[in-house]
């Protein structure tokens, strides 16, 4: 049974927008320059069609075929915020109930996949979340889909670092454990399983 240490929680807390260089993270189709755009959307639950879109463009960005990236454990922070804010609306705002129903959903896949890398071989991950920001794994300041492509190629991600992106999104998981603990939809009962 994994838990999250003390320096993994204080990190998943105080990270700011601003300190993750997302036009350097690496997405499912591209990079996770917009996030921040996205992350706004969401946080001010006041559009639902802008909501749904936005949310969608980070789901797609973060979660394919089990597969996570580079984005994934920095964006599960925000999304975690995001979630907490929209718990504490749901009564008053269909649109914040709309995005915590939409979340859990999101938040289930993602630990679905997680649950299956954990039983595979898989590299001890890096030693602290902050560890996968360092210089060395980050990607090119300037987008260039056919350098990106390439690097793709090459096996972009040395195997700690990628076994980390599944690890650490996990330990974000696990702090809305306590959030969904009186939750009785199906897939707030998948996700309770699965963490």
């Amino acid at each position: 049974m994994r838990t999250v240490d003390e320096e993994t929680r204080k990190y998943i807390e105080s990270l700011e927008i601003s300190d993750v260089p997302w036009n350097r993270l690496p997405t499912i189709y591209s990079r996770a320059t917009d996030f921040p755009k996205y992350f706004d959307t969401l946080f001010k639950m006041d559009n639902l069609d802008d909501v749904m879109r936005d949310g969608e463009e980070i789901a797609i960005n973060i979660e394919h075929q089990s597969t996570l990236l580079h984005a994934t454990p920095f964006a599960l922070i925000f999304l975690l915020r995001i979630f907490q804010k929209a718990k504490e609306q749901r009564e008053t705002n269909d649109i914040a109930a709309t995005l915590f129903e939409e979340l859990i959903e999101l938040f289930m896949y993602i630990a679905e996949s997680i649950n299956d890398a954990f039983k595979c071989e898989h590299a001890e991950e890096l030693p602290h979340f902050a560890d996968m920001l360092k210089e060395e794994y980050l990607w090119t300041e300037e987008y260039d889909e056919e350098e990106d492509e390439l690097r793709y190629e090459e096996n972009p991600f040395p195997d700690d670092l990628f076994y980390s992106f599944y690890y650490y999104s996990y330990m974000v998981l696990l702090e809305c454990k306590p959030l969904i603990e009186d939750e009785i939809s199906e897939n707030a009962k998948k996700l309770r399983s699965w963490l």
